[in-house]
This record gives C-alpha cells, structure tokens and sequence, in this order.
C-alpha cells in the first residue's frame, strides 16, 4: 500500500510541475503579467487559488464521482459563458495596465497593492479554474495518459489506473461520448511490461486493500498533482520578478498589455463556443 501512494505522488507532483508550464493558460498570463508588475504575493494568492480549483478537478475525477457529472452537465455551459465572461474582464483590466519602473518597488504602492488585491488574487485564481469546466476533462484525460504510462512500466499504481479507465467509461455511458479515450499503444497499455518481465501473463492475486484505500490514493493523488502546479507557478513568479528590470519600461508595458489582449481574445473565443453549444 506505501509503495502505491509513494509512487502515486510523485507521479503527480510531477504531472502537476510538467503540465502546468504552458504558458498561454489564463493562470499563467495571470501570473506572468502581475510578476512583471512586481505583485510577487499577489501571484502566490493566485496560484493558491488555482491549485485548489485543480486539486478539486482532479479528485473528482479519478475518484469517479460520476453522479456528480449527471448534475454537473446541464450547469457546464453557463459555468463556461461565466467564466469567458471573467476571463474577458481580467484580460482587459491587464491590457490596460501601465506602470512605472522607477517606482514598482515603492514600499507603501506594494503594500497598498498587497492589502487590496492579496486576498483578491485567491478567489481570481480560484474562479479562473473553477468557472473553466474543460479543466475537468483535460485532467481526466491527462491522467489516464499519465497513469498507463507508470502502470506500464511496472509500477504499483494501487490499480488507480483502473479506475481512471473505468471512470472515463462510466462518464461517457452517462453523457454520450463526452470524452475521448486516448488510444495508447501497445506497449504503454496496463501491466504490459509487469506481464514481459513475469514471462506469464497470468496475473498475481492483489493484495487486499483497505476500505477506504481508493478514496485515499485518489485525495493523494489530487494533492501531489496540484501541489506540483503550485511549484511550478512559484517557479515561474519568482524568475520573471527578479528578471522583470532587466527589460525596458516600453517593452516591459508592452509585453503586459499584450498578454492582456491574449487573455482577453481567449475568452472572447470561449464565449462563442458557449453561445454555440447554447444555440
């Protein structure tokens, strides 16, 4: 059973840092932008946030809440339409920005900013994830890849990987081939390899397992990941900080401004797919 969650979370720690990197997620534009303005604790409020938005995703989803899906499915597209709505607004309010370089480190400008948009920047990042319901789905399917990928190299997954498997079949029993299950190839396929180092593809007899063991690994699993994407975000915030006065002032403003018109192009093209799939 240790061996299992050891794997599993470090499995996730690392599926959290990896996949987290893009840098043209709202989360990201979000940190990037406020880093180059020098609001490093604001981006520790917002990456807080967003882990516990993935940290929920996740857990749902490799634990197989599929009753969940059933009430969670009619809500999706005014979750979506919301959330575009929010990512619109956030993006504006960074395409607007304009600082001054030679003040950014002004004692009493970043504890006003701190004091104002500390807290602020939790529940934005919680809402940018929250209201984003493909999050969801990208992690259900993340997991299945990565999972397969461990379980067939020959590691003890706690037969998670089963139940990741069994959830995406359950779900789409449920709403219709909501997702698509990623077609691995032979050799990444679960237990290939156990079965080539065994020479028998007669499979052992699994230890028994405690009662509540699955909702344990899946809460460990969900944990580590996000716990991942709050190193990685860290990361990234603290690099761009320390590196921001290395860039001049009119490109610094015009990278911020850019990513603000990004984001905010983003959710103009998640609010058309939302009145798509309304209409």
């Amino acid at each position: 059973m240790s061996e299992s969650l050891i794997t599993i979370s470090i499995t996730g720690l690392i599926a959290g840092f990896v996949f987290s990197m893009p840098i043209a997620g709202p989360i990201s534009i979000l940190i990037t932008s406020n880093a180059l303005k020098g609001r490093l604790k604001y981006c520790y409020y917002v990456t807080m946030g967003a882990s516990l938005a993935d940290l929920v995703y996740v857990f749902i989803a490799v634990f197989g809440l599929t009753r969940f899906f059933s009430l969670y499915k009619p809500a999706i597209p005014y979750l979506t339409g919301a959330g575009s709505i929010f990512i619109i607004y956030i993006g504006y309010t960074i395409f607007r920005t304009k600082i001054d370089l030679e003040h950014i480190d002004d004692k009493v400008h970043l504890s006003e900013k701190i004091k104002k948009k500390g807290n602020s920047g939790f529940y934005t990042g919680l809402l940018l994830n929250f209201l984003n319901p493909t999050l969801f789905f990208g992690w259900l399917t993340t997991s299945f890849i990565i999972i397969s990928i461990v379980s067939s190299l020959g590691f003890n997954t706690g037969g998670l990987n089963s139940m990741i498997d069994q959830n995406i079949n359950d779900l789409n029993n449920i709403g219709g081939n909501v997702i698509q299950k990623p077609k691995l190839p032979e050799y990444l396929r679960f237990d290939t390899l156990q079965i080539f180092k065994n020479g028998n593809p007669v499979l052992k007899p699994k230890p028994r397992l405690p009662k509540n063991f699955n909702w344990l690994i899946s809460i460990c699993f969900a944990f580590s990941l996000s716990l991942g994407s709050v190193i990685w975000f860290y990361v990234l915030a603290v690099f761009i900080y320390y590196c921001r006065k290395r860039i001049n002032i009119k490109i610094l403003n015009l990278i911020i401004n850019s990513l603000g018109l990004i984001l905010s192009s983003f959710g103009i093209f998640l609010l058309y797919k939302t009145l798509s799939m309304m209409l």
